[in-house]
């Protein structure tokens, strides 16, 4: 596989960790997110006196990597605390890479922790926080229910414009929650069937809640170094073959195309670095927050033409013994979500490239794993590889 860029394969994530998944009941977001990073670390084979480069954010502080960095005890020189929505873990890569390369720092900790489920936060209060810190004046003044409305206002004009189904959307829901089934860790395991998802509970017209993500807690870390010393840990290292990050807009009523992400650009991008196509990958961990986002997503990274998804995900395509595995973990809609699930997306896709995903385990060499923040607004794709991808 040729490529010009020198970053390939430059980086590697030497450990992964979670805490608090599903209920943590008693416990902060910065206790969970501790346990995760000690996890991460030390399934990197490190000590946290070894971390020299973080990269943290919150959606309910400004300025967490200051405290985070404080309650884990580091000192890092390298900081990035770029806040993109459940993106963020994804689009940290690449400044970590660089950080990495440069001699900056040696190990940087990737983490994140929420309580969103169990917390005692304000969420009326959060939410006027937002839109002092964060305007939306074309739609916050019509008092939308962000961000469902935005979803399944992009899910609409996909089934106006292409004939996409609400039986297609449910496909996706279906396939999440089966994998779910043959995880232990996943939140919801029980039997879904497309009837199921379109009996539900309606949220946003025409999305029910069985096609939006689960509120969940939980925390992730990984741990990311250069490949040369990654090398040297106790598990097999997973490359960083490529990655990129697009932002088109912030309201969803600013975008061009309701139908088209910036995912087409950043997946164009991803691909081009790590000298592979689509068709190279195993394994693809998608942003599914709503239903929608798998089939725009399938769509704008290639695996099928724009106004195909619908059909692409139809007859189990996605679930175990489909002819691609998506969110094997559960994903979003099924595994859990806490608030932003970016990190879980990379989390899994290094379980996958290490051999250890036990019963829902897939031969997997390439994983893409695609981050989306806000309302469609943030597109990160990561490329990431076992050595055999190298």
């Amino acid at each position: 596989m040729s490529t010009t860029s020198p970053l390939r394969g430059a980086a590697a994530i030497a450990g992964i960790g979670m805490a608090g998944l599903g209920a943590a009941r008693g416990f902060s977001e910065m206790e969970i997110l501790a346990e995760a990073a000690m996890n991460a670390v030390a399934d990197a084979g490190l000590t946290m006196a070894d971390i020299d480069g973080l990269c943290t954010c919150s959606a309910s502080a400004t300025m967490w990597a200051m405290p985070v960095a404080e309650y884990l005890g580091i000192r890092p020189a390298f900081i990035d605390s770029t806040m993109l929505g459940g993106s963020s873990f994804v689009a940290h890569l690449w400044p970590a890479i660089h950080a990495l390369m440069d001699g900056t720092c040696n190990a940087v900790l990737v983490c994140y922790g929420s309580t969103q489920r169990t917390g005692k936060v304000d969420r009326a209060a959060v939410g006027k926080m937002r839109q002092v810190l964060d305007p939306q004046p074309y739609e916050t003044p019509y008092q939308p229910m962000q961000p469902i409305s935005a979803y399944a206002l992009a899910a609409a004009r996909h089934m106006h414009e292409y004939g996409t189904t609400r039986e297609q959307l449910a496909e996706v829901a279906v396939a999440a929650r089966e994998w779910a089934r043959l995880n232990p860790l996943a939140y919801s395991r029980d039997p879904l069937t497309i009837d199921d998802v379109l009996n539900a509970r309606p949220v946003c017209d025409p999305l029910t809640v069985r096609d939006c993500c689960l509120l969940t807690d939980g925390a992730g870390a990984f741990v990311l170094m250069r490949a040369d010393r990654a090398r040297h840990g106790p598990h097999k290292p997973t490359y960083v073959l490529g990655n990129a990050t697009e932002v088109w807009h912030r309201q969803i009523s600013s975008m061009d195309d309701l139908t088209v992400t910036a995912a087409s650009a950043s997946g164009r991008r991803a691909f081009e670095m790590a000298g592979v196509g689509v068709r190279d990958v195993d394994l693809a961990c998608l942003y599914d927050a709503f239903t929608i986002n798998v089939i725009l997503f399938l769509e704008d990274l290639g695996f099928c033409p724009k106004g195909e998804g619908g059909r692409f995900v139809s007859g189990g395509a996605l679930a175990p013994g489909g002819s691609l595995a998506v969110n094997t973990n559960g994903g979003g809609l099924s595994f859990g979500h806490p608030g932003m699930y970016g990190v879980f997306l990379i989390i899994e896709a290094v379980t996958q490239l290490r051999g250890d995903a036990g019963g829902r385990q897939r031969p997997v060499d390439i994983a893409l794993v695609h981050g989306n923040g806000a309302t469609l607004s943030s597109q990160s794709t990561a490329i990431l590889g076992s050595a055999a991808a190298l």
